[in-house]
């Protein structure tokens, strides 16, 4: 595994308080890693310098259909898969067949998609360049590579990054001493920044925006928001409105996510008391102990919420005679910068019509 492999591992397991704290002992922890980010600083710009020669060359892997890549800087926590299913719905709303391509890291991500786009193919393969031939064998003739940013041997005509908002500091700190995995001066090789944001000020927003301008100022930037839109009874055809549904309830709450507290802040400003916010790393691989804890919990208040790329896990453990499991659906709303994002389409869509025909 690389270097980056090891670390994003590590980061997956590693406290929001290391990463966020602003108490003098997680301080004094970031400086302590502080080396170690730099070496790891210097191989990512060691790896980019190479990729950078090879684009400008003309020498990155061709690949089977024309793709666009969804990625962001930092280790998870900006809505990359809701966006990135959101854009492969998008092209197929305009003629397009697409296929999402990812790495399969986990056990979630590829079942979101799944969930969210049933009539879109997912195509899990660490090798993108293999995963786009794939892709193509299977019909499609264009496709959106979620988290693809750092995976830079597939050639991609469309490179959308996401900037959260939500937890944004422009102290940019890399593995394993923050969440980065690129410095923000990488954003240049964007096509287009998506700044997202889910339960944060508008203040923040721009703050975020302003400071992507200041990095990458030729590269276009779009404003969404992830909005909870659902609720949906997991085993079940229930589904009602997010807010009708958590106005006044009271709930426990299950997370494995990149960013639990904007998923908390989410659920409260729709009207909920969360009794009590289980927590686990992202991409955690839930037991029937996990599942049994929960189940406890969630007697108190007459079930459990968590989000979509929990509840894939969940479900399977989840008991027929236990509290009901809940799960909350969010949509993407563009707030501004909509003719961005339909660019980025039109770039995709334009190179479909050019592409020359590969064999499968």
């Amino acid at each position: 595994m690389s270097i980056s492999g090891q670390l994003r591992h590590a980061a997956d397991g590693m406290s929001d308080w290391v990463w966020y704290g602003a108490d003098a002992g997680a301080a004094t922890l970031r400086m302590a890693l502080a080396p170690l980010a730099g070496a790891f600083g210097a191989v990512v710009a060691r790896r980019n310098g190479r990729y950078d020669l090879a684009t400008a060359r003309g020498m990155l892997a061709s690949v089977a259909v024309p793709a666009m890549s969804i990625g962001n800087l930092t280790v998870g926590g900006t809505g990359k898969t809701p966006v990135a299913s959101w854009f492969a719905s998008r092209l197929r709303s305009r003629g397009a067949t697409p296929a999402l391509v990812l790495r399969g890291y986990g056990d979630d991500e590829w079942r979101v998609h799944a969930m969210l786009t049933p009539e879109i193919a997912v195509i899990r393969n660490p090798d993108r360049v293999a995963g786009l031939g794939e892709a193509r064998a299977r019909g499609a003739d264009c496709a959106v590579l979620d988290d693809g940013f750092q995976h830079r041997r597939a050639r991609r005509v469309s490179d959308v990054v996401l900037v959260g908002a939500d937890r944004f500091d422009p102290s940019v700190r890399l593995l394993p001493a923050g969440p980065y995995r690129e410095p923000l001066a990488s954003l240049r090789r964007a096509t287009a920044v998506l700044v997202t944001a889910k339960a944060v000020s508008g203040g923040q927003v721009e703050r975020t925006v302003a400071a992507v301008r200041t990095a990458a100022p030729d590269v276009p930037i779009a404003v969404a928001r992830l909005v909870p839109d659902t609720v949906h009874a997991v085993g079940g055809a229930e589904a009602v409105s997010a807010t009708t549904w958590l106005t006044g309830r009271a709930v426990v709450l299950a997370s494995a996510i990149a960013d639990p507290t904007a998923f908390a802040s989410q659920v409260v400003s729709g009207g909920a008391r969360v009794v009590r916010h289980f927590r686990f790393p992202d991409h955690h691989a839930f037991s029937a102990r996990d599942a049994e804890a929960l189940v406890q919990a969630g007697r108190a208040t007459g079930g459990v919420v968590c989000t979509l790329k929990d509840a894939v896990k969940l479900g399977p453990l989840w008991p027929r005679v236990g509290p009901p499991l809940w799960y909350v659906s969010q949509t993407v709303v563009v707030d501004r910068g909509a003719e961005v994002l339909e660019r980025e389409c039109d770039r995709v869509l334009a190179a479909r019509m050019t592409a020359a025909p590969t064999a499968g």
